[in-house]
């Protein structure tokens, strides 16, 4: 194995290539590999299991925050594995596991494609997919884990394996929504959708009209079709030099939608939310490959926390609660607490789903607050916690494993009989469990894996 693939603690670049992409992760594993390609990863595998250490694959660490300790852990990083390739003919993307999404939605727009693309250009397509994916054309196409079309993984043995609908068909299944810990993925195969324009956009209001504008926007989302995928969100940008001028230093209410209808249509869709007078109006025809600025996240790591959770309902009571706690005048410290709208595809199994089959919730909340230091990290958690309190009684039961920036139980995070399915799957690939992720799926007793099997 080359030498400059794995890097150690005395080794000069250590501080750099342990960092994740949340900066409040402190990472601290045995060593971090940074391979180039798949046979690299071979190698690196290989490498650690005739040392006794564990493998934590990661793609940007977005959400390294639930990884906990690395001790006993090779970091595999994949940021050099960028290759992309598009089949405009056959409307797919292959892509190896360090590609951000942005760079395939450069790519595929060139043909006039679309892809499930997140909300933050630079989350990584891997990490993003196996957890589920909700992109802006969510509740038209589904889970992005759904239009995986192929995997292609480096297993616990060190061999590189295919996964498809025709072969290894389980562990198909499990990678599509479980989580990470089956292997080291290399590459993926997915579906694209000929889409080169959207209408979307943002309408802007004073966050003193919090309840306001989320009773509206609740009443609203009742009536849409699943053509549209939107959110209702607080915001409270920090007067820094990357928020641009209208926007730095302000708190506003916020609803973000994208619609695959064309203007006209969605226009009079949109008249009773622009019927209570923005400030800020940018809904206008988006080429797709622009998306990814919607939602105003971070474009470059930050330290952070933050968590979600699925709601069963997001009424009136929800709403004066949610405005309570994080609107005007709560002193709240969060930069961001958005609530999605759920449903449409997102709700319906369709045939050969994978783990994640379909969202158990009608919206998705997520709230998060920027932790430059110990103290404002610590004032960000509690109030996250006190969000999550007050929607406590609308939690469907469930959590999205993409928005759980805290260690949750698998059975909470699949359903009790999906998880312990996975937990066949994992005792079949990884029976040593080599392989670490943020969400793991532990090995079951020997008496679970035979019932689940």
């Amino acid at each position: 194995m080359k030498n400059e693939i794995i890097v150690l603690p005395h080794d000069h670049q250590w501080n750099q290539a342990r960092l994740a992409w949340n900066l409040a992760a402190d990472q601290q594993p045995a060593a971090v590999a940074l391979p180039e390609t798949a046979e690299d990863v071979i190698a690196v595998v290989r490498w650690a299991r005739q040392r006794g250490l564990r493998v934590a694959p990661q793609g940007t660490g977005h959400n390294a925050l639930p990884l906990g300790s690395l001790a006993h852990t090779v970091l595999l990083k994949t940021e050099r594995m960028r290759g992309v390739a598009i089949d405009a003919a056959q409307q797919r993307a292959r892509v190896e596991a360090g590609v951000l999404w942005e760079e395939v939605t450069e790519a595929a727009a060139e043909h006039g494609l679309a892809a499930l693309a997140g909300s933050s250009p630079d989350v990584g397509v891997v990490g993003y997919s196996l957890g589920g994916g909700i992109s802006w054309l969510a509740r038209r196409h589904g889970l992005a884990a759904n239009n995986i079309t192929a995997v292609e993984l480096v297993n616990a043995e060190g061999e590189l394996v295919r996964a498809d609908a025709d072969q290894n068909a389980d562990l198909f299944w499990a990678l599509r929504g479980g989580g990470g810990s089956f292997g080291v993925v290399t590459a993926l195969e997915f579906k694209l959708f000929p889409l080169p324009e959207v209408y979307a956009g943002v309408l802007f209001f004073p966050l003193a009209r919090g309840a306001e504008v989320l009773h509206a926007w609740r009443r609203w989302v009742d009536d849409v079709p699943e053509e549209i995928t939107s959110v209702g969100r607080f915001l409270q940008f920090p007067p820094i030099p990357d928020i641009p001028e209208p926007l730095r230093g302000g708190s506003f209410v916020v609803v973000e939608a994208t619609s695959l209808l064309g203007k006209e249509e969605t226009d009079e869709l949109l008249r009773p939310l622009r019927e209570l007078g923005p400030e800020m109006d940018t809904f206008r025809p988006t080429p797709v490959r622009e998306l990814k600025h919607l939602h105003m996240d971070p474009e470059h790591p930050v330290p952070g926390f933050g968590d979600g959770m699925l709601l069963s309902d997001f009424d009136d009571a929800a709403i004066d609660s949610l405005v309570r706690v994080a609107g005007a005048g709560s002193g709240s410290p969060l930069l961001s607490v958005e609530v999605r709208h759920l449903g449409g595809a997102l709700a319906r199994k369709s045939p050969g789903a994978g783990a994640l089959a379909t969202i158990d919730g009608k919206f998705a909340m997520f709230a998060v607050g920027i932790a430059p230091t110990p103290e404002m990290g610590a004032a960000v958690k509690a109030h996250v916690e006190i969000v999550q309190a007050v929607l406590g009684r609308w939690d469907s039961g469930r959590t999205y494993l993409n928005f759980a920036e805290k260690r949750q139980r698998g059975e909470r995070l699949f359903g009790e009989q999906t998880y312990r399915r996975l937990q066949a799957v994992k005792a079949a690939v990884d029976p040593d469990d080599v392989f670490r992720s943020n969400h793991p799926v532990y090995l079951p007793a020997a008496g679970e894996a035979k019932k689940a099997a």
